[in-house]
């Protein structure tokens, strides 16, 4: 039988890495290879952080309402809890956690997604006291810019909600680097995410090793803020 085969998901775009290089992806219940994946370098990195700041900048993303946001992120709910079981399948055996938790983890995922989309149109400014007359001075929150989001192997979808949800809430473009342990479900869900309807380079998503792939992205000076959580 054919294995899957998963591709980087790069400014709206199915494609390999530059440099061609795939790597398998490991069942740990058999120890067999059951699919492969696509390998970022440094220069898939550049497209992708490249274009992540284009986005930011495209009235198609900059110029939509808080509100168009969050309906975006309701849709992207609902595509993943209509698909919790086939994620829940590939996280499965992709990374060995039991069926009954991915299946269960991913159909609450869709929950985090809805509060933060929810969250969206309700993010607000403050008015500031000044001791000067006839002057007003206030804050305005806007999107930090380019997000480097660095994703574990061992929860990713639940872990992937709670950077990529209020990074967008917030108006910022994301880029979620996979665990290249076992990136296959964040793949699989990169079609939502294009399914949902977000703009070009709003959301790359993409794997490799270290050197490669993660170093790049981290240390690139347009990157503006970098999530990283391991649990």
């Amino acid at each position: 039988m054919t294995k899957p085969h998963y591709q980087l998901y790069i400014n709206g775009e199915w494609c390999e890495g530059s440099s061609d290089q795939r790597m398998d992806s490991l069942n740990p219940a058999t120890g067999e290879a059951w699919a492969t994946f696509a390998c970022a370098d440094s220069s898939d990195v550049e497209r992708a952080v490249s274009g992540a700041k284009a986005a930011l900048n495209n009235p198609e993303w900059a110029k939509m309402t808080a509100t168009q946001r969050g309906k975006l992120l309701y849709r992207l709910a609902e595509l993943i809890e209509k698909n919790a079981e086939k994620l829940g399948e590939i996280e499965t055996t992709d990374s060995g956690k039991l069926a009954h938790e991915t299946v269960a983890q991913t159909r609450y995922v869709g929950d985090y997604y809805r509060y933060f989309a929810g969250l969206a149109d309700k993010i607000e400014g403050a008015t500031l006291p000044i001791d000067k007359p006839d002057m007003h001075v206030f804050t305005r929150r806007e999107p930090i810019g380019v997000v480097a989001a660095v994703v574990p192997w061992n929860a990713q979808m639940f872990l992937t909600a709670t950077k990529l949800g209020p990074a967008l809430a917030a108006g910022c473009t994301v880029i979620l680097k996979a665990s290249e342990i076992a990136p296959c479900p964040m793949f699989a869900f990169a079609k939502l995410v294009e399914q949902a309807g977000f703009p070009k380079g709003v959301i790359s998503i993409i794997t490799g090793d270290a050197e490669n792939c993660a170093i790049p992205l981290t240390s690139h000076p347009d990157v503006d803020k970098i999530a990283f959580w391991w649990t």
